[in-house]
């Protein structure tokens, strides 16, 4: 994913692979972890839908401050520990298919220049529009194929 058009065609799609999948899922089988440190399918779909205002925040910065740096993120202690497993899922995928629209909307509004645009970001020696949102999209890729193991496991 080299182009604005691929990253931006890459996290249109996601909702159309993570809702489905999880719905595909039995209920009593979404909110088992497969190890005490690893998420479930519900944890990592909230945590999908989580990180939209940090990807909002980054967009707003990268765009118009005119020195953008950029804060690194994690989840909390909480989110690790099993907060996730407290939210309401159905909220949450609503959250996320709203969310995403809204973010592929601004930005596929963006110019080439804005795509372009660089950070300072403390994990990363070159950081840029493009590659902010490529890490998104490959986030969505990681999150989905742990949905996707949790889907197909055996009991």
């Amino acid at each position: 994913m080299t182009s604005p058009e691929a990253v931006v065609a890459t996290l249109a799609a996601a909702p159309d692979v993570i809702v489905p999948m999880l719905r595909e899922m039995p209920a009593a089988r979404r909110t088992r972890r497969p190890a005490p440190d690893a998420w479930s399918a519900h944890e990592h779909v909230c945590h999908m839908a989580a990180v939209h205002p940090v990807f909002f925040e980054r967009l707003d910065i990268l765009v118009n401050d005119p020195e953008p740096r950029i804060a690194s993120y994690l989840p909390s202690d909480e989110d690790e520990a099993g907060a996730f497993l407290d939210v309401d899922l159905e909220e949450a995928l609503d959250r996320f298919v709203r969310d995403r629209a809204a973010l592929v909307e601004r930005l596929r509004a963006l110019s080439p220049q804005q795509w372009q645009r660089t950070a300072d970001h403390p994990e990363y020696d070159q950081y840029s529009t493009l590659i902010a949102f490529r890490h998104l999209a490959l986030h969505d890729m990681m999150h989905g194929y742990h949905i996707e193991e949790a889907l197909l496991a055996r009991e």
